[in-house]
């Protein structure tokens, strides 16, 4: 009985590590695939067999939608939890002159609190792999300043995926960025781990290889399939060469989702499924074939979704919401119901993880892992939509107002001065083609608060400025001589004009900032206290233009 004793108490106390043992977690991010884009979605020619096994081994939240239409803000929410708004990423990061033209900073504040940032603190291993799209070029951060600790990517500073100049370099991107994430999971399969697995499929440009291509040779796709949504029918009745662009899109898919089922075999033969939560979303909806590299790009399948990238109908900015836990999460469910938002994804995974979120992060999104592990409940905050440039086939109703919120079943955009209302009822009207804002006016009235509301408390923007001026878009994407000669001189523009910013914040027209006026609206109230006698460089207690504006270069 002596001897059975320790034994015993060995293995008691072997249950209590392993039942305490952190998940490890792994966020897929795909780039511009459409909310149908997947066989198991009800796309009627892609083939992902390992996608399809994945979503049966999942629950498919169907109401998940990212926090913007294109790729560096959607970015933005997932690592912050902050509308993109917050820091003035109003659309992609790009080259400096369109980045100043489109007011924005050059990077995301590597200051920032990130996702990756948390765990890493809480003793998780982090890793970056593919694209990153949050800041590259002359002095940007590389992902390392953010949290992560070993990282290969593309539009990023720092280690590079490979060489991107090779021929068919896109069409192997998912086989090098799965390569290095079951070598990083190999080297922390003890745990707890943390990746990004960020694809570059399909964004275009897209160029399979034959032999990717072979798998399509003999498809024939038609615009009027059934399978498609009144949107996608007339969209794609419109394509140059429906067979070609399909082929090519069709291939590209499927070697992404080869590639993936490679990663999570890697998982089942380490032991590691059940201790990981992955999460598949893509950051945007597909993309448009009228954008110039995006032929083959833009047949992406929105289902009954309307418009696509860029715009703030659904097709834009509701996608993938794949979510596999073994043991935890419900497998092969569909949630028809729950409205869920990529700026939740933070303190959704600190709560799974044990990791705190510091009251200074203040959260746009919410914590919904009650909702991951199977509660029904409504969300407690609405969702919020900005977009201030141009949409591709706006003469095909893709144009809404500039702000949108979802609350409850209904969704309402609106302009910046409060006009131009249109509302949906999205759970009855999944294609936004029936405008109700006539027939409910009370519910326009208190979304039109709320949308107005929540604006009003973002951080200072003149192009926020000038859209809610002129009721037009800001940006026709060629940044003219204006947009250059802003850029001009400068390196790093935290954000936009900030002579402008300044004279907002200056409400007493006095030439010098107080504490108070240099924190209204400011996102991080507690990292704006801390900057402030930073930037205070003569220690006078205000902080004069030259100083802020200098303060923005740093």
């Amino acid at each position: 009985m002596k001897t059975l004793l320790p034994l015993l108490l060995l293995v008691s106390f072997s249950l209590i590590t392993a039942a305490e043992k952190k998940p490890n977690v792994i966020f897929i991010l795909t780039d511009d695939q459409g909310w149908n884009d997947a066989h198991f979605a009800g796309h009627p020619y892609v083939k992902t067999p390992n996608l399809d096994k994945f979503a049966s081994q999942s629950t498919w939240f169907r109401q998940f939608y990212v926090a913007a239409t294109v790729c560096s803000p959607s970015r933005t929410a997932f690592m912050t939890s902050h509308n993109p708004a917050r820091h003035f990423v109003h659309g992609h990061f790009a080259d400096h002159a369109a980045n100043a033209g489109r007011e924005m900073p050059d990077w995301l504040d590597p200051q920032v609190t990130t996702l990756p940032g948390l765990l890493k603190t809480a003793g998780y291993a982090t890793a970056h792999f593919g694209k990153w799209h949050l800041g590259h070029g002359d002095g940007a951060p590389p992902p390392q300043a953010y949290g992560v600790d070993v990282s290969k990517t593309v539009n990023a500073n720092g280690d590079q995926l490979g060489d991107e100049k090779e021929p068919y370099f896109r069409a192997k991107s998912t086989a090098l960025i799965v390569d290095e994430t079951i070598k990083f999971i190999r080297e922390h399969k003890e745990g707890p781990f943390y990746a990004n697995v960020w694809t570059l499929l399909p964004h275009a440009p897209l160029k399979p290889t034959p032999e990717q291509l072979k798998v399509y040779e003999n498809l024939a796709p038609k615009a009027d399939d059934p399978a498609f949504g009144p949107w996608m029918q007339k969209y794609l009745a419109k394509a140059k060469d429906l067979k070609s662009q399909m082929q090519v899109f069709c291939a590209s898919l499927t070697d992404l989702d080869t590639q993936l089922g490679r990663l999570f075999a890697a998982l089942d033969e380490m032991k590691l499924a059940d201790n990981t939560i992955i999460f598949y979303s893509s950051d945007n909806g597909a993309e448009d074939y009228r954008i110039g590299n995006a032929s083959n790009g833009g047949v992406g399948n929105t289902g009954p979704l309307r418009a696509r990238k860029r715009s703030m109908y659904e097709g834009g900015i509701r996608t993938f919401g794949l979510l596999r836990w073994p043991g935890k999460v419900a497998a092969g469910h569909v949630d028809e119901t729950s409205v869920i938002g990529g700026v939740d994804f933070l303190p959704t995974i600190c709560k799974l993880t044990g990791v705190e979120v510091p009251a200074s992060v203040k959260p746009d999104g919410e914590d919904v892992s009650d909702i991951w592990l199977g509660a029904s409940r409504a969300r407690t905050k609405p969702l919020n939509w900005e977009w201030l440039f141009n949409v591709q086939g706006p003469d095909d109703g893709y144009m809404p107002p500039m702000l949108a919120v979802r609350d409850g079943d209904w969704k309402l955009f609106v302009s910046h001065k409060g006009g131009d209302a249109q509302l949906y009822n999205i759970p009855k009207d999944a294609g936004e083609e029936h405008d109700v804002a006539s027939e409910h006016p009370d519910v326009v009235k208190s979304l039109t608060e709320k949308a107005l509301t929540w604006a009003a408390h973002l951080p200072p923007s003149p192009a926020r400025d000038r859209a809610a001026a002129s009721g037009k878009p800001q940006d026709n994407g060629r940044p003219g001589a204006k947009a250059k000669a802003a850029a001009k001189g400068k390196t790093n523009p935290a954000a936009g004009d900030r002579h402008a910013i300044f004279k907002q914040k200056d409400v007493d027209h006095d030439g010098k900032l107080t504490l108070e006026e240099y924190l209204k609206n400011f996102p991080d109230q507690a990292e704006g206290k801390r900057r402030f006698p930073t930037f205070d460089t003569d220690h006078d207690g205000v902080l004069t233009e030259e100083e802020f504006v200098k303060a923005g270069k740093r």
